[in-house]
């Protein structure tokens, strides 16, 4: 005798709602991302703003220090 064994699979049908979240929590990831980048390269820029100030005000300490050397020079001589 043979039996026959009918064998029914049921897939049920999968939300997109976990695709949605997924994508939104990238997108937001990204942003962020960006976000912090940008920041950072903003205080890149404030630091090499700040060394160049800073070397400026050296250079002017220096030329005046070459200003009141040559001045007492001078009065040493006359």
């Amino acid at each position: 005798m043979v039996v026959e064994r009918n064998t029914t699979v049921v897939e049920g049908r999968r939300s997109s709602s976990g695709v949605i979240i997924a994508a939104i929590a990238l997108l937001i990831v990204v942003i962020a991302g960006v976000y912090f980048l940008s920041r950072g390269s903003n205080s890149e820029v404030a630091k090499d703003n700040a060394v160049a100030g800073a070397a400026n005000d050296i250079g002017n300490a220096a030329k005046s220090v070459g200003d009141a050397a040559e001045g007492a020079a001078e009065d040493a001589t006359n």
